[in-house]
This record gives structure tokens, sequence and C-alpha cells, in this order.
């Protein structure tokens, strides 16, 4: 996205300085466009998986599944009823200062985004006690980070990464010992995607978190979702293929119809832990994976 860059010069050297406004013009745009149009790597993986699957009635599913993919795209309509919690991820490059209330911009742009982009607004004020609808779907479930990414210097880069609650729903944590092993893990992650059954409209794309902590094993399977490619590190390329070999054979299959094709992909993000634990987490997402980024 081409904006007008704005410098201050500092004791510590030049800095950009990035208005708020831009932010929520981004952060618009990026919810709409999420919503509307599926990645092209995800659209890749169903039909791959089409493909492959040797149950007729499950290779109907994945057709009807391409045929929505491609109306919502022609029509400029959300691909799901359910338009998601709006959760954006927010990555500060060195050297960026921004002008104004980063939380106010993003939550504007979010209320812009599903108002104009008539997108379902999802979000209740309170969740015990005043389940009042906001009626624009804010506030966003922000998440910021501080990237020393060379590409970021001066830069933010934004991922939006609306998310319905039929898959978020069946989300699942486990704080296993050290002595847990590898076959515990797949055991687990089998074991959640046995229990979430049809619920969150296979085929599904599994976010998996291996380590840091209570919260943070949470926050690395929900980011494990914005990844298109297999991991980095063989031993957990490995690791998602065997989990991907797991639940395809459970047979839950397109829509719960049966078939071989239960989840499209298996992401894996680690982190450092404690020498005491092994924090596992599962964020499942249906086949309408979506997220779209951009650099300001």
């Amino acid at each position: 996205m081409e904006c007008e860059k704005k410098y201050i010069e500092t004791a510590a050297g030049q800095v950009r300085v990035l208005d708020h406004a831009v932010i929520s013009d981004a952060v618009r745009a990026l919810f709409i466009e999420a919503n509307y149009r599926l990645p092209s790597a995800v659209c890749q993986l169903i039909s791959t998986a089409k493909s492959r699957e040797r149950d007729a009635v499950a290779r109907g599913v994945l057709d009807t599944l391409e045929e929505n993919i491609a109306a919502a795209d022609e029509m400029d309509v959300p691909i799901c009823q359910d338009t998601g919690m709006a959760v954006l991820f927010c990555e500060i490059g060195q050297g960026v200062y921004i002008d104004g209330i980063l939380e106010d911009a993003v939550n504007e742009g979010v209320r812009r985004a599903y108002v104009e982009g008539s997108l379902r607004k999802s979000i209740v004020r309170d969740p015990l006690f005043d389940r009042t609808n906001t009626e624009d779907n804010t506030p966003a479930a922000l998440r910021i980070s501080f990237s020393k990414d060379p590409e970021l210097v001066g830069s933010v880069r934004l991922t939006a990464a609306p998310k319905g609650f039929g898959s978020e729903n069946m989300s699942a944590i486990k704080m296993f010992t050290p002595s847990a092993t590898e076959a515990d893990i797949v055991q687990f992650v089998l074991d959640s995607v046995l229990r979430a059954g049809a619920n969150p409209c296979p085929p599904i794309v599994v976010g998996v978190g291996i380590g840091s902590n209570f919260e943070g094993v949470a926050l690395l399977a929900k980011e494990a979702l914005l990844r298109d490619t297999p991991a980095q590190d063989v031993r957990y390329r490995q690791l998602e293929e065997k989990i991907l070999h797991a639940v395809n054979g459970t047979g839950i299959g397109p829509q719960g119809f049966g078939g071989d094709t239960t989840a499209l992909a298996v992401r894996v993000n680690h982190a450092p832990t404690h020498i005491a634990g092994l924090p596992v987490a599962v964020n499942i997402n249906c086949h309408v994976s979506r997220h779209k980024s951009v650099i300001l």
C-alpha cells in the first residue's frame, strides 16, 4: 500500500511518522478484502485436495466450496456469513512513530470495514453479564509486536485474520510435562479434531503451538494459521506431516460427510519454554482460512 512518508529528526536519528488515519484506512481495506477473498495458497490447497479425494461425495462438497469462493470473489460478498472476530496482528519495525493512538485507529478501521463492507457484526459488549452487540464488530483483538525484520525498518506490517467462532470454539490447550512424547502431542491434536467433528466446517486448517507459556502457546497456534508454507525446521515440518496424516485418517471429511480430506494443512509454530513445562495449543480454522497483510 503506497502512502506519503513523513520523517522527523530525533537524537537517535531519523524516525518515520505514520499517521493514525493511514492505519485506519488500511485496516478497513484489509478486513473487507480478507472476508471477500481467500488467499491463493488456501484456494490451491482446496484444489489439490479435490484432485486427491477418492470419495465422490467429498469431491462434490469440495467442488461446491470452490464455487462458493469464486462467487464471493465475483460478487464482492463475504465468503462466509460469520465474518469473524476482527483479529489484527501489528508488527512495528524500528524507526517508526505512530501519530495517534494505535488501538483507536485500528478500531475505527474495523468499524468502517464491518459497517461499510456489510460484514456481520458479532461482538458483544460483555462476555457474561451484558451480551449486547456493539453493532460495529469492535473492539478488535489487537496483537502488537516489535520486529527486527530489515524489511520493516521504518514500516508497519498489518495482518487481518477475521476468525469465526464455529472453529474458534474448538480450540484446545494442554500443559504437558516434559516427559510427553511426540506421539502424545500428535494424539492430543488428533483428539481435539475428533472432538470438533464437523463443527468447524471441515476441511480445516490446524494451527498448533508448542512452547512458550499458557497464554503464549495459544498465540503461537493462532499465528501458525497465518503461515501458508510448511515449517522451515525439518523436525517440525515432519511433525506437521504426521499430524496431517493422522487427522485425514479420521474419515470426518469435508463438512463431515466422510472422505480423505478432513484437513487441508497443519502448521506448527514453536518457541522456547520453561524446563518444567511443554505447553501445546490447538487452534482450528475452517476451510475459509482468511488472512490478508499489508506493509505501510
